[in-house]
This record gives C-alpha cells, sequence and structure tokens, in this order.
C-alpha cells in the first residue's frame, strides 16, 4: 500500500476536484478484517461522516488517509494541493510546553506575529516594548483579520490561560485545546483543506458544539468525520459511509434518510439471501449425486455452488432489539429529597433542596461542568452525605449506576465470565430469560468477541461492556452519566430502544441533545450556586426556550422596546415561589393551549408521514409550508402555556 501526491490531478481535469481516491483499500487487526478491498473518492466539498460498530476500523481508516498508519494493500492518491490536517481523539501535545506555544506551533510569518503578540497580552511588559514591537508586526503582515479568527475559536471553546503548561489540563481541557490549534492550523493559508475529525463533540457542551456547527458550515472545508452526535451530523455532513462486515456502503442524506436507505437495502439483501439459500438446497442435493469424476460441464457448476453456498450463509445482523425486562418491583415510596444543602467552601451545589420521585419518572440533568451534577448523583444514591438535609430512598429501590469512571476490571478475565460472575441468565417480563451469551449478543458482542479478554477490548467496547453490566443487575433507578460518550451509533440505537421500553425510573446526563430528546420528559438545569431550575420539556424544548430568552432580554436591554419577560420555568428549591392566580380569560386561555398543542402534534405527525410517500410536487409544497407553520405556532403556544402554567 502507498500514499503519493497525485501530481496528476488538477482541478481542470476534475470539477469538482478529486481531494482523495482510494482504491482496493485493506487492513486486518491480527487475524481480524477491518475492511477488505474498498474503492471511494473523496471530492472537493464533500462533507462525510462515517458510521460503523466500535473495533470495525473508522479511526484506523482516518489514521491511514492522514499518513499517520499504514494499509496492508491497496493505494492512495492525494491531491498535490490538498492539505490533510487530522483531529484525533486522543490529542498529542509537547507536554513541557504551554498552551500558546502548542497551539500557534507551524513556522508561518502571519502564525508567528499572533503567537507573539498573545504573549505580549499575557506577558508583563512594564516599558510596552513587547507590545510595541507585536503590534507593528501584525499591522506589516495585516494579521487582524486572522487575529479575530483566532479569538473567536478560543473564545468560544472556553480556552484562556494561554501561559498554562498543557501538562497540567483535564481531559476535557486538552480535548478542547486540540480542537483549537486543528481549527487555526487550517485556517491561515490553506486554500484545500480536507478536515479528518474522530469524534470532535465529545468533552464539549451543546453552545460549543451548536457553534462548531456553525463554524463548519461557513468554512469553504471538506470534511471525512466519525461522530456519534446524530444533530451534528445532521447539520454538517450530506452523506454517510458505513463499514460493516469489511465493507463500506455509501448513502446520501441525512441520518434519517440513512436509516430508512439501509433498512430498505436489509430487506433486499435478505429476499436475495433467501433466494440463494432455495437453490442452494438444491444444488447440495445435485453435489451429493455426482461421481467423483466430473466433466468439465459438471466442475463449472461445481465452482457455482461454492458462490451460491458463500451467498446462502451469509448472516444480516439485525440490531432492531425489543427487550422487555422483568424489572424488580417499585414500591410507592421511590426517592424524597427534603431541604438538602450542599456546599464546598464558597460554592454552593444544593441550597434546600426539595425534591420527590414519581413512579416512571423520566429525568434529564444538564449544566455547566463544575455546577454539582455528580455530586447531586452521588447524594441521591447515597454514596456521599449532604451537609444538612434529608435523603429518604424506598426499599425496592435497586440502583443502576453506569458513571464516567468506567469499566471495574479487579483482574483479567474473558467477557463472557465476567458477565457469568453477576449472574447466568437475564429475567424476561413474558417469563423466560435470557443466557449470559444471549445478552451479550443483544448489545453486539458476537460469540467470538465473547471469548475475548477484558484487557484487549477497544476503549468503546469497555464501555459497551460497562452499560451491559449495569442493566445485566436488573435495575428499577438508572442513572446515566454521559452514557453516549465513545459509544457507536449501532450499540446507542440498541441503548435507546431499551431504554425507550425500561418501565422503571431513568435519570440521565447528557450532552447529547438527540439521545436526551428520545428518552426525557423533563430537565434539571444545574445553574450554579445552588439554584437548580425544572424545566417541563426535553432538550430541544430547552435550547428554544433559552434562546427566546437571550433575545429578549436583548430587546430589552435596547432604548426601542420592553417586552414582557421570557416565562420562567419552575425552581425545584426549598422555598416555592407563590404562584399569582390566573384570571377567568387566562383560565380559558390555558385549556385552549392544551388542546390545541396535542391537535397541532398530531396533524404535524400526519404531514411527516405523507411527506414520506410518494405524491405529487405541487401536494408535497403544501404540505412541506403547512409543517413550518405548524412548527411556528407549537413553538409560540408552548411559550405561552409555559407562561400561563408558571
Amino acid at each position: 500500500m502507498f500514499i503519493e501526491k497525485a501530481l496528476s490531478f488538477s482541478a481542470a481535469t476534475f470539477a469538482p476536484m478529486h481531494y482523495v481516491s482510494v482504491e482496493n483499500l485493506t487492513k486486518s487487526f491480527g487475524v481480524k478484517p477491518l475492511f477488505s478491498n474498498i474503492t471511494f473518492h473523496i471530492n472537493e466539498g464533500d462533507k462525510i461522516a462515517i458510521i460503523a460498530k466500535n473495533g470495525s476500523g473508522k479511526s484506523t481508516l482516518l489514521k491511514i488517509l492522514s499518513g499517520q498508519d499504514v494499509a496492508d494493500s491497496g493505494k492512495v492518491w492525494i491531491h498535490k494541493d490538498v492539505t490533510v490536517a487530522l483531529f484525533e481523539q486522543e490529542p498529542k501535545f509537547n507536554e513541557q510546553l504551554s498552551i500558546l506555544d502548542n497551539i500557534f506551533h507551524a513556522e508561518h510569518p502571519v502564525v508567528k506575529a499572533i503567537r507573539d503578540y498573545e504573549l505580549a497580552l499575557e506577558t508583563p511588559d512594564d516599558d510596552g516594548t513587547l507590545l510595541s514591537e507585536a503590534l507593528v508586526k501584525m499591522d506589516e503582515l495585516n494579521a487582524w483579520d486572522f487575529d479575530t479568527k483566532v479569538k473567536q475559536i478560543l473564545g468560544k471553546l472556553n480556552i484562556h490561560h494561554l501561559n498554562q503548561e498543557v501538562k497540567s489540563l483535564s481531559g476535557g481541557q486538552r480535548k478542547r485545546v486540540a480542537l483549537a490549534q486543528t481549527l487555526i492550523d487550517i485556517g491561515f493559508e490553506h486554500k484545500h483543506v480536507l478536515l479528518i475529525m474522530d469524534e470532535p463533540t465529545n468533552h464539549l457542551d451543546v453552545e460549543m458544539v451548536e457553534w462548531l456547527e456553525h463554524y463548519l458550515n461557513q468554512e469553504k472545508i471538506t470534511l471525512l468525520l466519525v461522530t456519534h452526535d446524530r444533530y451534528f451530523l445532521d447539520a454538517v455532513c450530506n452523506n454517510i459511509w458505513e463499514i460493516d462486515g469489511s465493507t463500506i456502503t455509501f448513502y446520501k442524506g441525512d441520518y434519517e434518510t440513512y436509516m430508512e436507505q439501509k433498512a430498505a437495502r436489509l430487506e433486499s439483501d435478505q429476499a436475495s439471501i433467501d433466494k440463494a439459500r432455495n437453490l442452494y438446497r438444491k444444488e447440495l442435493e445435485w453435489m451429493r449425486k455426482q461421481p467423483k469424476a466430473r466433466t468439465t460441464k459438471s466442475k463449472s457448476r461445481q465452482d457455482n455452488f461454492y458462490e451460491v453456498e458463500a451467498k446462502a450463509k451469509q448472516r444480516i445482523e439485525d440490531n432492531k432489539v425489543s427487550l422487555q425486562m422483568k424489572m424488580n418491583r417499585l414500591g410507592g415510596k421511590i426517592a424524597e429529597l427534603k431541604k438538602v444543602y450542599q456546599a464546598f467552601g464558597e460554592k454552593v451545589i444544593l441550597r434546600g433542596f426539595d425534591y420527590t420521585f414519581s413512579k416512571g419518572e423520566r429525568l434529564g440533568i444538564i449544566g455547566k461542568n463544575g455546577a454539582g451534577k455528580s455530586t447531586f448523583l452521588q447524594i441521591l444514591q447515597g454514596l456521599k452525605q449532604p451537609d444538612s438535609g434529608k435523603v429518604n430512598i424506598g426499599d425496592t429501590i435497586v440502583f443502576g449506576n453506569f458513571s464516567q469512571q468506567g469499566l471495574e476490571i479487579k483482574e483479567d478475565m474473558r467477557v463472557i465470565e465476567y458477565v457469568k460472575n453477576i449472574a447466568e441468565n437475564f429475567p424476561m417480563a413474558k417469563g423466560g430469560s435470557l443466557s449470559a451469551a444471549q445478552f451479550l449478543e443483544l448489545f453486539l458482542f458476537t460469540p467470538e468477541q465473547q471469548y475475548t479478554y477484558l484487557s484487549k477490548l477497544s476503549g468503546g467496547e469497555k464501555k459497551r461492556l460497562q452499560l451491559l453490566v449495569v442493566l445485566f443487575r436488573n435495575p428499577n433507578f438508572l442513572i446515566l452519566d454521559e452514557p453516549t460518550n465513545d459509544l457507536d451509533l449501532p450499540t446507542l440505537g440498541v441503548l435507546e430502544r431499551f431504554l425507550s421500553d425500561f418501565a422503571g425510573c431513568l435519570l440521565i446526563v447528557s450532552h447529547d441533545r438527540y439521545f436526551m430528546d428520545r428518552l426525557v420528559d423533563h430537565l434539571f438545569v444545574f445553574e450554579g450556586q445552588g439554584v437548580i431550575t425544572d424545566f417541563p420539556g426535553n432538550y430541544s424544548d430547552y435550547r428554544i426556550w433559552e434562546k427566546t430568552r437571550e433575545r429578549n432580554e436583548q430587546v430589552k436591554g435596547s432604548a426601542l422596546s420592553a417586552p414582557e419577560p421570557a416565562p420562567v420555568p419552575q425552581q425545584a428549591t426549598a422555598e416555592p415561589r407563590a404562584k399569582k392566580k390566573l384570571s377567568f380569560k387566562e383560565q380559558k386561555e390555558l385549556e385552549q393551549l392544551e388542546q390545541d398543542m396535542p391537535a397541532l402534534e398530531k396533524e404535524k405527525e400526519e404531514i411527516a408521514v405523507k411527506m414520506g410517500s410518494t405524491m405529487p410536487y405541487e401536494e408535497l409544497q403544501v404540505l412541506s409550508k403547512r409543517a413550518v407553520e405548524i412548527a411556528g405556532l407549537l413553538e409560540a403556544k408552548e411559550l405561552r402555556w409555559l407562561e400561563l402554567s408558571e
């Protein structure tokens, strides 16, 4: 295998320009084939997402294209004018240098001028000589426009104190510095850039992810990425490539379109396999009747038999799982927190917090890092005692805790042995049970993988096993702390379907908007200093409300107008606010809203079904226009409902 800069390629030859051409690429990990004889092209302006199970070779493929790994065989051509930039899951830095020196490492006059200018701003300089010289250099090179972009990148990714050494940074800080370094590197001079990104949204909060979506869309770059964030994928990509069974399949469109096209392809493949199996049975009977000495004609039919046999013995994995677990019984009392107070020095986490959990509660928790989300989870489970207040847990409650600490491994053993040490079987709601091996297959561990040693598992596979172990203990109150990090999209699909059917209480801490939207009914928003807001809706509802509130505050701050303040969700605190009594007219309006919103939601669903079928273009236009109207009406009515219900 070799990578070469394809000098023969030119923009005039291809429209759009071929950035990368790959032919018959093959790579194995030990005896396990990752991909075999795959061929593809990446053109200028393509925005491609790669989907595959963990261990299928996604990251390996990215490293091969960036020149950091080599394939077993095949060819990779890269256009001579194209610069390839790789953003990795595990960033590599010069640990002895500062953030500033790592970010501005490129030997380029503009980069050097900005580095010296930023250094002068952070370095005490009594006579101002350093700053004066830096300003002159910035003017000479006309570097101010790019400096503005640099400041935007650093500010949006919350990167400050540039003189700090990178070896002192946390994992999340290192990831953000690496992202800033990559975006700055590709921005200062390269006209043709292929940006390769491996899970860029890990350790970013939702505001950072939304900013990155906007940034990647406005920059003229070609993009190839691996991500588990489906909203991010839809926002920045228009092609999805799936690696499955050592082959690659190409889909155009968003994630929903990919799911539809994949379902149709699997159905077609299954029909083809069924046909091959029927033919295989007939040909097998013929093979058994043939004498040992075969004619040329029978030899040809024999060769064809082996092709039919291979096709007939294919197996299509169906990850659409429906699992009704026999959950431990939930009693009348779930969990009750009374006037709970927790602080670390002057930093208040909980301030007289009151809340009573109910059966089947599906709660999401969001907030800035350091606001106290993890401390709250520890107090709820009795792993930490609060400074004051009471936490009463029902006698029947069995917590299942998926934490960020990872898999607890006391000794190295095979995967199947590790699970059997917990239980041999998993009870089902309608009777019967699943064996440990069957449960492992449900969560995409093949029979071969079940005999892999824990130490040989990838990071994503260990996360998947950790999740499986939590569920295998059969809890009735699940607590999932950032469960989507390092999980691949096929596993996330299995997990979401499992949790959708879960009858117990569910509490999720996550920055994954898609995951939260599917599974939670309301949110605890940790705003800092003990303020916890109970928001009645999912993650997307909250972001719409938050942006509306921000717009209203901006308008209110101007001299032109002063609109009514945005509706404020309920605060879960020790002393709830006194509610203003509704007038007769407002009460009627509230009742009408509660009738209108479900009707609009139903109409929205009906339109979505109709638009998915074949119809004349004129009818499609009418439906599309009505869908937009409904979205606007629902947003307005939901905001008004929030205001009145408060």
